[in-house]
């Protein structure tokens, strides 16, 4: 069990780090002040830990999706913020009039 939470503590640093990482290059590439050669690293570096942080982000989600599953099994999903409420379109047997 220990080795469980040994692994997330890790898992965490390690997305928190990214995420650092991430912010640190960003700021230098915003300055403008890096040669070309080394923008293009940045860039490079800066794309491998946007997918490490996304695959992150989805094993999380994922593992939210399963703790939250009902006695059925099937997933309960909840808004975190309201959505706003789309106009609906008229059936098709209601009478559309343009005048």
């Amino acid at each position: 069990m220990s080795e469980k939470k040994t692994n997330s503590k890790e898992s965490e640093a390690s997305f928190e780090s990214a995420m650092e990482r991430l912010d640190a290059i960003v700021e230098q590439m915003e300055a403008n002040k890096l040669p070309l050669e080394e923008l293009l690293q940045g860039y490079e570096e800066g794309l491998k830990l946007v997918k490490f942080c996304s695959e992150k982000l989805d094993a999380a989600e994922k593992r939210i999706e399963i703790i939250t599953r009902d006695a059925m099994g099937k997933p309960q999903i909840t808004e975190f913020e309201p959505t706003e409420k789309k106009p609906t379109p008229p059936s098709r047997s209601e009478d559309i009039s343009l005048f």
